[in-house]
């Protein structure tokens, strides 16, 4: 007999290994490994609001007189989201949160969910027959992330360059025409701005995307062609205000303009 000794223990393991058939020390390493992966059978699935997800356990014994599947929220409270009885053969939804949208297969035991909202975040579990299963399925439901909108700040200085900015939280992707993804710089208090250089080539492009691991949005183009025009309008209206500023506001530019006006009226008689 081994005694409680934790050294005599570990002799008394290695004699009993030694000795025991390989045909039954395959069949025990078999069933921890069986037993390992059932424990660690969880699922983690993220999905964007709308979208729908459907949970299933490993497995379903006949014969099956009831199924439940329960909701477990952030806050640690849980409700019923659809439970299924055979004697009477009628499928209840008693929470109005997932009413409408939820679906149970009891042959399979698997519930489908539809137009998902953050809501239904949280933890499933299942209970077949009155007992609960030890599969776990964690589901998180985000906001899909906003179409992106690029906007454009002219570089002081430098009439060939202008800065592109995508305002957003979530992570960035910068792409021009070709497809090539472009290095951002962060830009406060949010996002990142790339600096474009005027190429010549009217239909280069570049756009920004976002995404948060269940959807992703990417932003109308915005062309070099938009770009110069904005800066030909930007240099015409600066010209016109300059010689607005000269006319009206310099008393000696106005007299000379008017006298050279005069002279050329006089010339022309």
């Amino acid at each position: 007999m081994c005694n409680r000794h934790s050294e005599q223990q570990k002799k008394c393991i290695k004699v009993i290994i030694r000795k025991m058939p390989l045909r039954r020390l395959m069949l025990i390493t078999i069933c921890v490994v069986f037993i390992t992966t059932e424990a660690v059978s969880d699922e983690n699935v993220k999905k964007a609001v709308g979208d729908e997800v459907s949970f299933r356990p490993t497995n379903i014994d006949p014969p099956v007189s009831s199924i439940t599947w329960k909701h477990k929220n952030s806050s640690g409270f849980v409700v019923k989201a659809i439970e299924w009885d055979a004697d009477d053969y009628v499928f209840s939804t008693p929470n109005q949160r997932f009413k409408g949208i939820t679906a149970l297969d009891e042959k399979t035991g698997q519930i489908t969910l539809t137009y998902l909202t953050v809501k239904h975040s949280g933890l499933y579990t299942i209970d077949i027959n009155s007992k609960e299963m030890q599969q776990r399925f964690s589901l998180e439901v985000m906001e899909r992330v906003p179409k992106p909108v690029i906007k454009i700040k002219k570089v002081k200085g430098n009439p060939d360059v202008v800065h592109l900015i995508c305002e957003y939280s979530e992570p960035i992707i910068w792409r021009n025409s070709s497809g090539e993804i472009l290095i951002g710089s962060l830009h406060h208090p949010k996002g990142e701005f790339i600096t474009v250089e005027f190429t010549g080539n009217p239909d280069n492009f570049y756009t920004c995307t976002l995404g948060n691991g269940v959807s992703t949005e990417t932003s109308d183009p915005v062309y070099e062609r938009d770009l110069i025009q904005d800066l030909w309008g930007f240099v015409i209206v600066s010209v016109s205000m300059v010689f607005i500023m000269l006319f009206l506001f310099i008393p000696p530019c106005h007299d000379y303009c008017a006298d050279c006006c005069r002279r050329r009226k006089t010339s022309q008689k």
